[in-house]
């Protein structure tokens, strides 16, 4: 089938170049028109390159998808070339393009925008930038706090996601640690994200499972729609699709919050198809927005690289707290987490400060099940008469495994984003996100 296409084009190339470049489009791509995104050694007056032209003016990204509009072009065909158009800008041509549903061909590769069928409910998704960023943590607490106000079913993609989707409702009845080690011993992944979202949330929950992870977040391999499936059967006012690492949840959402951190480098919202993530979100939320995890520069270095992509997002810098779910205070506890050793001071402050704890171990190496067992023999391990973990990793399998051998208490912990000073009220932007979302939908 024939698509219309808009050829990019320089003036490092003579016109004459051009056209037989366009007349060799082949006949899958019908060039409509052409965008001139500069260069002028070639040129001698206005170019002719058979189609209409158009100028590509300040900003190359949106002249492009002004002039696909315009021109009614589904189709981007790439017939430029460095000096004019670096690798890096070509990146964040295509990410302009996959984010305004265009597809993007060059010589010798080619873009599609990710496959997302519509979820058939109001939908928000909560997508990240990699893994250990918090994500689960931000979608849990929207959530907890949207699941007060409105019917709210979750679905979670993960790697070691159900083979087939699963629904808990933790809503009515939460997981226990004996639900979860029960799992664990029948060889399932007990610390999956649904899981996790189901027994601190407290929220309705569908588990789905995913493999692989393409340039802009497609995975795979999915049975997620079919978890959408499930969750729409529980007739929920307002679905909440969780992604997995820097996977995106493969249908469609009305809004999408993007988490990040700023202990990661900006220049991953900037190479690549950095800026894509960016462009498809409403807002960003910048975990581990602190010293040691990251300086005020860095912070703001994120928050940069988010407006340059997309000036309208809505940025709220956030760090993120313990929360345990029963209380721990005047209990010796060791907390097991998948947070860095810059932090466990502040964790262990928190945690005392806040909930009353007499902390006598942070351990960190959830994900790294040699360094955790070698951990679970250290004096301030032994010291805890209560293991507060972390649904994540090893959590269950080894860690809860270990304290029901020991005698020892096992307490469930959260970790709930907050806004720091000067920043937008996350709980305001997320109650403003839905209420937008569910209006539409009503």
């Amino acid at each position: 089938m024939t698509a219309r296409a808009l050829a990019l084009v320089d003036g490092e190339h003579y016109p004459r170049v051009v056209r037989a470049a366009i007349a060799a489009a082949g006949p899958d791509d019908e060039v409509v028109a052409a965008l001139l995104l500069g260069g002028t050694e070639k040129l001698r007056g206005a170019p002719d390159y058979g189609v209409p032209l158009e100028d590509a003016g300040r900003d190359a990204a949106a002249g492009m998808v002004a002039a696909a509009r315009k021109h009614d072009a589904g189709r981007i065909v790439d017939l430029s070339d460095e000096p004019v158009l670096s690798e890096r800008e070509r990146f964040r041509l295509v990410s302009h393009a996959l984010a305004a549903g265009l597809s993007y061909r060059g010589a010798d590769f080619e873009f599609w925008p990710p496959p997302r069928p519509p979820a058939g409910v109001p939908a928000i998704a909560v997508i990240g930038t990699g893994k250990r960023i918090g994500k689960t943590a931000v979608c849990g607490h929207l959530a907890r706090l949207l699941g007060e106000r409105h019917r709210v079913v979750l679905v979670a993609m993960g790697r070691g996601g159900p083979e087939q989707p699963e629904l808990v409702d933790g809503a009515a009845e939460a997981p226990t640690l004996d639900d979860l080690l029960a799992r664990s011993r029948a060889g399932q992944h007990a610390a999956s994200d649904f899981l996790e979202d189901a027994a601190l949330a407290r929220v309705t929950a569908v588990g789905a499972r995913r493999c692989g992870s393409g340039l802009a977040g497609t995975p795979f391999l999915s049975n997620v729609q079919e978890a959408v499936a499930v969750a729409r059967g529980h007739d929920p006012e307002l679905l909440l699709l969780e992604g997995s690492g820097a996977a995106l949840p493969p249908v469609a959402a009305d809004r999408t919050l993007l988490v990040t951190s700023a202990a990661r480098p900006a220049v991953e919202l900037e190479a690549g198809l950095g800026p894509y993530r960016v462009l498809v979100s409403d807002v960003v939320v910048i975990t581990m927005s602190e010293a040691p995890l990251a300086e005020p520069g860095q912070v703001e270095a994120v928050r940069a690289a988010v407006l340059a992509a997309r000036p309208d997002a809505t940025v709220v810098a956030a760090v993120l707290r313990p929360h345990p779910a029963e209380p721990v205070a005047g209990e010796r506890v060791a907390l097991f987490t998948t947070a860095g050793a810059a932090i466990h001071d502040r964790l262990a402050a928190f945690l005392r400060d806040e909930h009353g704890a007499d902390v006598t171990a942070v351990v960190g190496s959830l994900s790294d099940r040699a360094a955790l067992a070698a951990d679970l023999k250290s004096p301030g391990v032994a010291a805890a008469g209560t293991y507060l973990i972390e649904i994540k990793a090893a959590a269950i399998d080894v860690v809860a495994e270990a304290a029901r051998e020991r005698g020892a208490r096992v307490v469930f912990c959260d970790n709930r984003p907050r806004s720091i000073a000067g920043e937008p009220d996350l709980d305001a932007v997320a109650l403003d996100l839905a209420a937008g979302v569910v209006a539409v939908g009503a």
